[in-house]
């Protein structure tokens, strides 16, 4: 039986419905990102998780326990915020101590405890600093402490990255995964960055328009899309514009090239039109590059990225971008250069909806 249950749960504001049918059944010691951009119900479902908003209809089951008639602060839930929402008038080691003391938890154990979780977080030295003191990354590593403090249930975190620099977000979000996995904790994250998802989440779920648009694995998200929203939310992709040449041999046309798709097209007829789908990275100009399927295009701009170089081709009506590594001894092609693209075609998604 799943930890944390999620079964119909829909929310209104007024006319207005901004979570629709969400299910979802997450494990004990799972983490969880709800992923999507800004005003797609994320933020939503996660503050009805917490019971901040009371659902319209369905329900919320933690550890067997309908949630539903219970305040947040009857829920067994630790909560992290965007904005850290320390209390300015206490240091360190009262802010991580709030919760406990509000329970009733005795002196003793309580600093015993806040010991703990400044250990945990490695700010132990910081403990007599007020907020005003800290970096924002050691605030936020103070609001985790303080939601992780009284041991509950669930963790909540709502976009708690957003505020930093890129660097200490890195840092930062490798830290809270850490500290969830060593803990065993259920944790629902809800951010926008899909790289902060990708990287540390058990499982993801991208929503749109208050939907869940798909729900898997970050493997399963990045590699195999369900939607044409998730397929262009997450990572770079191409978007390629194509017609079916012939359903039975999978061979669709693309400008005025013909390549054959791995995937089942079958109930389409020659000539309807097809998206496909083609991550960057996929492809590869070099000589020696593997694959079974290939394009050629005119080279319409070159991006210096550091690591690696975007080269984006013209390929009849389409724009198809390609990624190649950062190799000093290999002279990028230029503006106007004719080059053949390889791939596989295992690599080429039909995009379904």
């Amino acid at each position: 039986m799943s930890f944390l249950t999620l079964t119909n749960i829909q929310k209104s504001f007024g006319p207005v419905q901004v979570v629709h049918g969400f299910d979802m059944a997450i494990e004990k010691g799972e983490f969880v990102s709800f992923l999507g951009p800004s005003g797609c119900g994320k933020t939503t479902v996660l503050r009805m998780i917490a019971g901040f908003e009371t659902p319209s209809s369905g329900s919320i089951v933690i550890d067997g326990k309908d949630q539903g008639t219970l305040k947040p602060n009857q829920r067994n839930i630790g909560m992290v915020f965007q904005a850290y929402a320390l209390f300015p008038n206490m240091n360190v080691h009262d802010n991580v101590a709030f919760g406990l003391k509000v329970a009733g938890s005795p002196k003793s154990e309580t600093d015993t405890r806040v010991k703990q979780m400044l250990s945990l977080i490695k700010l132990e030295h910081l403990a007599d600093r007020f907020p005003y003191q800290l970096s924002g990354g050691q605030q936020q590593r103070v609001a985790l402490a303080r939601a992780l403090a009284v041991k509950p249930q669930v963790l909540l975190l709502d976009e708690p990255l957003s505020a930093l620099d890129a660097k200490i977000r890195v840092s930062l979000r490798e830290e809270i995964r850490q500290i969830q996995q060593q803990l065993g904790i259920t944790t629902v994250f809800v951010t926008h960055d899909q790289e902060e998802a990708l990287s540390i989440s058990d499982r993801i779920v991208v929503m749109n328009g208050g939907r869940a648009d798909q729900i898997g694995t970050p493997f399963e998200i990045y590699n195999t899309p369900a939607t044409r929203f998730v397929a262009s939310f997450v990572g770079t992709l191409n978007i390629i514009e194509a017609k079916v040449a012939d359903p039975a041999t999978g061979a669709v046309a693309i400008g005025n090239q013909q390549v054959s798709l791995k995937e089942q097209i079958a109930g389409m007829k020659g000539g309807d039109p097809i998206s496909l789908a083609l991550r960057p990275e996929a492809g590869s100009i070099a000589d020696s590059a593997k694959g079974d399927t290939a394009l050629t295009g005119e080279v319409v701009s070159t991006s210096f990225l550091g690591s690696v170089i975007r080269t984006k081709l013209r390929i009849g009506s389409d724009v198809i971008s390609f990624d190649m590594f950062n190799d000093p001894g290999l002279t990028p092609p230029t503006f106007g250069d004719n080059v053949t693209l390889r791939f596989a075609a295992k690599d080429l998604l039909v995009i379904r909806e």
